[in-house]
């Protein structure tokens, strides 16, 4: 049997195995795929020189999405959406080196085509099969990592409820310290609960204890400094585990501010790598769209001229990311000036408004088509929550709790709220529940889901109107 313990000790050069097993699964793939298009063994230089390129730009592009980093704790379907990101990065880039390069024509479509599916496959097999078989051994106690929590109060109690339905991770707690242990139970999820020991680095070192979890209220500093004082002289791991409930957070991370620690309770996903990736995207599906839909652009903006005096689009003012404003267009869809009189009128079922092209637009969802110049311009994205007039916003803001924060993603054309049926004179603490869950679960895979959705769910929907 392998010794316990064994494998954490070699965790780095594991992790320099995995980048080389990828980097050589990558040209594998190629290779393979070069095969099976051309039946040949031997490639030329020109498929060789994509492969080594291809191979190291995931050198540079995989890091961002963690593709190296170890899964202990985390789940296998988010790494599965990282690699998914990670991948169409990858492919943009390619493909724009070829683009830009002028040497698209020297290799075959099919080619290309079959080295990403190989490629992806390979490496997800290869994770699965290293996870497989690391899980197993974490089980058996062969990569066990033993822990210790301070602190036997509610985030303590279901920090180890947690990590005991998830053996898998490799953690094993083995006691609770407290140093109110006489008012608390003896055992909590079956570990002891015990005194805080007076010599806590002789305890840490009999029991060959590998972390300390600081389960301790956020006010309880001054302890939080006594321990790590005890522990001045051990290599042991130690974390603090936030005590965060009962805070209103939003996409919350711990990053680092000129050598300073930082808690971000509240902030936009939209940073860094992230926001390179939204605006690819947005650009690339935007351009895309409008190419495709040229025609019926033009058929929209002739039957509007026909059917009624006015201009064919509407700049309404709406409140975009970061609460600023900007002029949204859509197709004209009711008669010039007819809120001079009224002001600004929340859209409801069975009005009279529209003309008689634009009742069809507005159920359709046709009228939000020009809302792709917006994401071009850099105005909106095509996915995100739905932007709303200055007079509502300053409504809504007073009576719906948290309803700012979905000013912290761009406004969309499309979004999680509108595919679920919250559009229109629905609830608006609903739509706000949904966008932010957006915000706080944003991915690229989630961006791509909601834009397949749309197409049966987004277009004709009974609160169109």
């Amino acid at each position: 049997m392998l010794p316990k313990g064994l494998l954490k000790e070699y965790s780095r050069p594991l992790e320099i195995l995995l980048r080389g097993l990828i980097l050589l699964s990558i040209c594998c793939a190629g290779w393979l795929a070069y095969y099976f298009k051309f039946k040949h063994i031997l490639f030329p230089f020109s498929y060789a020189a994509a492969l080594v390129t291809g191979a190291l730009l995931t050198l540079l592009i995989f890091p961002f999405f963690n593709i190296y980093a170890s899964i202990r704790g985390r789940e296998f379907t988010g790494y599965l959406a990282n690699l998914i990101q990670a991948f169409m990065v990858w492919i943009l880039l390619l493909s724009g080196a070829a683009f830009f390069t002028k040497t698209g024509d020297y290799f075959s479509r099919e080619w290309f085509v079959l080295w990403i599916f190989f490629s992806f496959s390979a490496i997800l097999f290869l994770r699965f099969s290293l996870l497989s078989m690391l899980r197993l051994m974490r089980t058996q106690g062969w990569n066990e990592r033993r822990v210790v929590i301070v602190g036997a109060g509610m985030l303590g109690s279901q920090l180890a409820e947690t990590m005991q339905q998830a053996l898998w991770t490799g953690f094993h707690i083995v006691a609770f310290f407290d140093d109110e242990a006489s008012e608390k139970p003896a055992f909590i999820h079956h570990i002891p609960v015990l005194n805080t020991p007076k010599q806590m680095d002789l305890y840490l070192t009999d029991q060959q204890i590998d972390e300390i979890w600081l389960a301790l209220p956020l006010q309880a500093e001054a302890r939080v400094r006594e321990i790590l004082h005890e522990l001045r002289y051990l290599t042991v791991t130690t974390r603090f585990v936030l005590d965060l409930f009962g805070l209103d957070l939003l996409n919350h991370s711990i990053s680092d501010l000129a050598g300073f620690s930082v808690l971000n309770i509240r902030s936009s996903p939209m940073m860094g790598m992230n926001r390179i990736i939204k605006g690819l995207e947005d650009r690339f599906f935007a351009a895309l769209i409008l190419l495709l839909m040229s025609p019926l652009l033009a058929l929209i903006a002739l039957i509007i001229k026909l059917d009624s005096r006015g201009p064919v689009f509407y700049r309404q003012k709406r409140i975009g990311w970061n609460g600023k404003p900007f002029d949204m267009l859509k197709f004209r869809t009711m008669p010039v000036n007819i809120e001079s009189e009224t002001g600004p009128v929340w859209a409801k079922s069975n009005e009279n408004r529209a003309t008689r092209i634009g009742s069809f637009l507005r159920h359709s969802s046709l009228d939000e088509l020009p809302q792709f110049f917006n994401v071009l311009k850099g105005d909106m994205s095509i996915v995100g929550p739905r932007p709303e007039r200055p007079f509502f916003v300053d409504q809504f803001k007073e009576k719906i709790p948290r309803y700012m924060q979905k000013h912290y993603m761009k406004a969309g054309i499309t979004g999680w709220a509108q595919i679920n049926g919250w559009r229109g004179n629905t609830s608006l603490e609903k739509r706000i529940e949904y966008d932010l869950y957006y915000i706080e679960n944003w991915t690229l895979s989630f961006d791509l889901k909601i834009i397949l959705l749309t197409f049966f769910r987004g277009f004709i929907n009974r609160n169109a109107y």
